[in-house]
């Protein structure tokens, strides 16, 4: 059993503990404030606040730029092809 404390020493525990709840409460709102900030925000930009669609919305999101890049990657590797042939054919005409 713990030694008995002064009535001071109680009250200075109990204002302590008061103090980190009144803290942690100040926290809690703004967490709170900031999660229904958040959902607004999803809710305008894609349609739901939902985690397990917005994860989906991100996964499409992913998916269409991987398709994306993986384009603009072989567009550029076709330009970059047709560059080196006509580089090519000009040093063939240059050597003649």
């Amino acid at each position: 059993m713990a030694e008995p404390q002064t009535i001071e020493a109680l009250k200075s525990r109990y204002d302590d503990l008061n103090q980190k709840k009144i803290r942690f409460e100040t926290l809690r709102e703004s967490a709170e404030e900031q999660l229904n900030e958040l959902k607004a925000t999803a809710l305008e930009q894609y349609g739901t606040d939902d985690i397990k669609q917005l994860q989906k919305k991100l996964k499409e999101l992913k998916a269409e730029n991987e398709k994306q890049r993986a384009a603009y990657q072989e567009s550029l590797d076709k330009i970059e092809s047709k560059l080196d042939d006509v580089q090519e054919e000009f040093d063939g005409v240059e050597e003649e």
